[in-house]
């Protein structure tokens, strides 16, 4: 009796020795698999591992060309043809074994398949072991996985941010100063880039040459046209051309840029203000109407006279001529500005002119910081779902 007993407490201790030899085999496993945050490297680490410390007759990852030691033809139904270690062979006689590789959702992302020497079942110690590699390598193969996506964001978003950096840059580095008026101009991009322009060009003969636009859409698509559409402004502006034939040159220019440049139609409105005299010409090419606010009239708008750039070929586009009195204040602007929500309301334009007309300051910059205040207000910290750009021209008193 007291023998038996010694020989149940000797098989304990065995078995309590290969679970503590097993687990330590694990952990090195563990230790290798997670060694790398290369995805390929965590799928060979397995194949070794199964291979060469379980022994395994082979082991393979279906799809992925990578296949560790002997396997029979087509494991998984999909397996490479070659053997990264050099050899395959052909043994039907083994057992194949398939283990799938799940993310922290459920939801696989690869199998591991391994064939058995000699046609055997595996053992309870090597099927322990395969389900606690599995385990790992998943952790591990998620881990590479999303290490590869985070470098790949981190990539693309130091591109975005260089993009928005030349973008800005491109915006007016100074404005003109001109005497009895002020001029501001304000840009605020919906993402890292905008689908947004605006332009000032000063002209031989003293006249100001503006523009505000909108490329159709947002994000990275619109503002590299917003970019195409800049060198054209920046090229036909330097003719010197009537303003309505600028505009006819600039959506010919989009048409002739091909279907796709054609589905980012470009909304503008152009204008050249003549400040000795105190007139604007206005061009306004499928555009947000601008205002002008003078002393002692009603606000009024700069009425659409055109299609956008890019829609149709061979529009034509009239200008519009206005007096700018001594007082009065305009301002034009993308629909960024109206479309901002709060729940169901839309700010709009009405409320848009209502802020510009009734704003106390008489300086441009002043007026457009007071504007992006009471949109800002309004949308009660909502995010700002539009990119966001206005120009302000001020004429200030003439003295007596």
């Amino acid at each position: 009796m007291a023998a038996d007993a010694q020989l149940v407490t000797g098989g304990d201790t065995i078995e309590l020795q290969q679970q503590v030899a097993r687990l330590q085999a694990l952990l090195e496993a563990s230790r290798q698999v997670h060694g790398t945050i290369r995805e390929e490297a965590v799928l060979e680490s397995v194949l070794r591992i199964v291979v060469r410390e379980l022994e395994m007759a082979g082991a393979a990852f279906p799809g992925t060309g990578l296949i560790y030691g002997e396997m029979p033809d087509d494991p998984g139904g999909g397996a490479s043809q070659t053997a990264t270690n050099g050899v395959r062979d052909s043994h039907g006689s083994s057992e194949i074994l398939t283990y799938s590789l799940a993310d922290r959702d459920g939801k696989t992302m690869t199998e591991l398949v391994v064939a058995a020497p000699g046609g055997r079942e595996l053992t309870l110690s090597e099927a322990d072991f395969l389900e606690g590699l599995v385990l790992q390598a998943a952790v591990a193969l998620e881990n590479a996985r999303n290490h590869k996506r985070n470098v790949e964001f981190a990539r693309m978003q130091q591109e975005l941010d260089a993009a928005r950096d030349i973008q800005r840059s491109l915006l007016p580095h100074t404005l003109p100063e001109i005497p009895g008026y002020s001029i501001a101009f304000r840009s605020d991009a919906c993402y890292e880039v905008a689908g947004d322009y605006l332009d000032i060009v000063e002209q031989p003969d003293g006249s100001l040459l503006m523009a505000v636009a909108d490329v159709a859409g947002k994000g990275l698509a619109s503002a590299i046209t917003s970019l195409s559409f800049r060198a054209a402004f920046r090229g036909i502006a330097a003719t010197g051309m009537p303003l309505g034939e600028l505009a006819t040159r600039m959506n010919q220019h989009h048409w002739a840029e091909g279907e796709e440049v054609r589905r980012r139609y470009v909304t503008a409105i152009f204008m050249r203000l003549h400040p000795g005299l105190g007139e604007l010409e206005v061009v306004n090419a499928g555009h947000n109407p601008g205002f002008l606010v003078a002393p002692g009239a009603p606000p009024r708008q700069f009425e659409a006279s055109g299609t956008p750039l890019g829609m149709l070929q061979g529009m034509t586009y009239a200008s519009e001529n206005r007096t700018i009195p001594p007082g009065a204040r305009l301002l034009f602007y993308t629909d960024g500005l109206t479309e901002v929500f709060k729940g169901d309301e839309e700010f709009g334009p009405e409320r848009l002119l209502n802020e510009f007309s009734t704003c106390p300051l008489n300086n441009a910059d002043g007026i457009l910081d007071a504007l992006w205040t009471a949109i800002q207000a309004f949308a009660e910290g909502g995010p700002q779902a539009d990119d966001m750009t206005a120009l302000a021209l001020c004429r200030g008193e003439i003295p007596a």
